[in-house]
């Protein structure tokens, strides 16, 4: 029997390694051996930090997750590997599947992603980021010739606005409170600026500083009928929202945005395994190595995850080989 390890949230501020054994693959199974896994930074610090609400323990839980919130827990869910058993059409092939950080994965052929050709294993650790900034586009709603602000360079808001800015004609700016993220916005071809500087009456503005600050410059960027998108997540923190001032006298619209359902405008067309197969083709652009600033060894992640959550990094990627 396959023999793995797994990283746990095993307690507030405290992760894991931990052993296991797994069956052998049976008819419609592969076994893949990780290569690389992306470490959430917003949503596994919540985790770490054990900050999910009790509403969401059920909704929170990732594909292939053991225990419960709020610890222990398996999570994770932006795996890369190789299939190394399974049907003669994937074996040897490279695949991204939604899955905790674990050495070897047993999983029904159906949750596989096949990379397409031209993406690395490493980069495609941003998929999940990636089908998530695309669905956050969609339910914005956006199109040619918009004016666009994107509030929060993280590695989801940086995917949004190199999106949006193929729209034709759309103007898209992205701010941030650091101005180290100038550079890697002018890597994938989107004007930056401080929040200060921040340009007002746009069409659309999307959210993802997961701050109340950002969510107040967001609402007050946003023209006549501008539309609003949250696309952050807080876990069990209250945030408050400054529906007062030209609110509703500008008739804003704030608007959420999560990624487990397939966004309104496309969902009469696009299956999740479309969209994923979507994500995976869109990142074949060498310009999105810009987003994953570190690597770290398997086996070093119980000592070193907690510094990733708090430091000022991008994508931090785990190596298994």
């Amino acid at each position: 029997m396959p023999q793995v390890e797994a990283l746990w949230y095993a307690g507030a501020g405290r992760v894991e390694r931990r052993a296991g054994t797994l069956a052998q693959p049976s008819s419609g199974e592969a076994l893949v051996a990780a290569r690389f896994s992306g470490i959430s930074k917003g949503t596994e610090r919540l985790i770490l930090e054990g900050r999910v609400p009790a509403s969401e323990h059920t909704r929170m839980r990732c594909p292939f997750q053991e225990g419960d919130f709020p610890f222990p827990v398996k999570y994770g869910y932006c795996l890369v590997g190789v299939v190394e058993e399974g049907p003669k059409e994937v074996v040897g092939r490279n695949v991204f599947l939604l899955h905790p950080h674990q050495t070897k994965a047993l999983v029904p052929v159906s949750a596989l992603n096949v990379l397409p050709d031209g993406l690395p294993p490493r980069r495609a650790a941003l998929a999940a980021n990636m089908e998530t900034a695309l669905n956050t586009l969609w339910d914005s709603r956006a199109t040619a010739g918009d004016r666009i602000l994107v509030v929060g360079a993280g590695v989801l808001g940086l995917l949004i606005a190199a999106l949006a800015a193929e729209l034709p004609g759309a103007d898209v700016t992205i701010t941030d409170i650091d101005p180290a993220r100038r550079a890697v916005a002018e890597t994938l071809g989107v004007s930056f600026a401080l929040p200060s500087a921040a340009p007002k009456d746009r069409d659309i503005v999307i959210h993802t500083s997961a701050s109340s600050e950002g969510l107040k410059l967001a609402l007050a960027s946003a023209a006549f009928e501008g539309r609003i998108i949250e696309a952050s997540w807080y876990g069990d923190k209250d945030v408050p929202v400054p529906l007062g001032g030209a609110f509703h006298s500008q008739r804003l619209s704030l608007i959420s945005s999560q990624v487990g359902a397939v966004a309104a405008p496309q969902r009469a067309r696009w299956t999740y395994q479309r969209r994923m197969a979507k994500a995976l083709a869109l990142l074949r652009d060498d310009k999105f190595d810009a987003l994953i600033t570190g690597e770290i060894a398997f086996a070093d992640a119980p000592a070193q995850l907690p510094s990733v959550f708090t430091g000022a990094g991008l994508m931090t990627v785990l190596r298994y080989t």
